[in-house]
């Protein structure tokens, strides 16, 4: 019997509903307000953002519809406009889905993988595949593509993200610079990056980064924008309040825009 209650404190205690506002249990007394979060669809400089989920977002950028790490399934892009671009950052299932390239790649779209994901790809996936590694760039569709480094440091054999795997990327068309993180840590290549308009920065243990290693690389490498994202791990959600206040604090100059990456949460 006391084994049953102690089940049911950890259930009630790790997530609860009070008045609109979800309690999710990443340490004592931590709150997300869905309601303080921006609009679920937003245009910063000519880049037009809808996160889908985690790491899954669609930007439109230079009249081109862009997929970043689309899983899921077919049902979470229903009512939007059929890809150009698709990036996949990693071969982990939150980055990398078979089944959902499959439903929602067309003959014309252009898949941006790493050699890793493209290894382990269906055949059964439509469109042209253009493997990127660490540092190459490619220009698709007017969009210039640049694969950034993204690995967990200190480095190691047994990391969640060895270097070398996957790619974060920085996209560039009209004037507008849009970095994608994907998983990594506060790695000297983050740090080095040199005038991004828009970014996109992941916290969550032991996978990423804590709040405070992603400000102190955020305030490092001076996004006029960034927007945290992948940011739910073992214990729930990081604190994105917090780390919007250790920017601001640092580098007022740095806009931080909160997004509901987590809509069905």
């Amino acid at each position: 019997m006391k084994k049953w209650i102690f089940l049911i404190i950890i259930v009630l205690s790790g997530i609860a509903i009070v008045g609109g506002t979800y309690i999710i249990q990443t340490k004592p007394n931590y709150r997300v307000d869905k309601n303080s979060m921006d609009k679920q669809t937003i245009t910063e400089n000519k880049v037009r953002i809808t996160p889908i989920e985690h790491a899954t977002m669609i930007l439109e950028m230079a009249g081109r519809i862009i997929y970043v790490d689309p899983v899921g399934g077919e049902q979470p892009f229903a009512g939007h406009k059929t890809p150009d671009l698709i990036l996949v950052t990693d071969i982990h299932y939150d980055h990398f889905d078979n089944q959902t390239l499959e439903k929602i790649s067309r003959e014309n779209t252009i898949l941006i993988v790493p050699q890793a994901v493209a290894d382990q790809m269906s055949k059964k996936i439509a469109g042209e595949i253009v493997v990127l590694n660490n540092g190459e760039k490619t220009e698709q569709k007017g969009i210039l593509i640049e694969a950034i480094p993204m690995y967990n440091i200190p480095e190691s054999p047994q990391a969640f993200h060895t270097k070398g795997r996957g790619n974060g990327y920085v996209l560039e068309a009209e004037g507008d610079r849009v970095y994608i993180a994907g998983d990594t840590s506060n790695i000297p290549e983050m740090k080095t990056l040199k005038n991004i308009d828009i970014a996109f920065i992941p916290m969550n243990l032991p996978y990423t980064m804590t709040v405070e290693e992603a400000a102190e690389a955020v305030v490092a490498f001076k996004p006029k924008i960034v927007h945290p994202y992948h940011y739910r791990g073992e214990r729930g959600f990081s604190d994105i309040n917090k780390f919007k206040e250790l920017v601001n604090k640092a580098d007022p100059s740095i806009r931080v825009e909160l997004l509901n990456f987590y809509p069905n949460q």
